[in-house]
């Protein structure tokens, strides 16, 4: 297992452990800091589904876990800009 499947793993887990204990939805911002949605749950095993209130468009995004670089109380960011989820 290499070290990147071992932290896309372990954010998987902490977002799981985070959503079922929680409930309440994490901000996503991306690599700039900029707001991208806000996360309405896990999809599957690799995937956060972002809520459509959030989105210019009124559609459900999706982020690959591969692309998430951190979490924190407050945010998931991202390593991919806005403009990478949103298209």
């Amino acid at each position: 297992m290499t070290q990147d499947s071992q932290i896309s793993d372990r954010i998987a887990q902490d977002l799981k452990d985070r959503l079922a204990r929680e409930g309440d939805h994490l901000q996503v911002k991306d690599v700039n800091g900029e707001h991208v949605g806000t996360v309405d749950h896990l999809e599957g095993e690799n995937q956060l589904k972002l809520t459509r209130n959030d989105s210019t468009d009124g559609q459900h995004h999706y982020v690959e876990l591969s692309q998430v670089e951190s979490m924190d109380d407050v945010a998931v960011y991202l390593n991919v800009t806005r403009d990478d989820i949103l298209k």
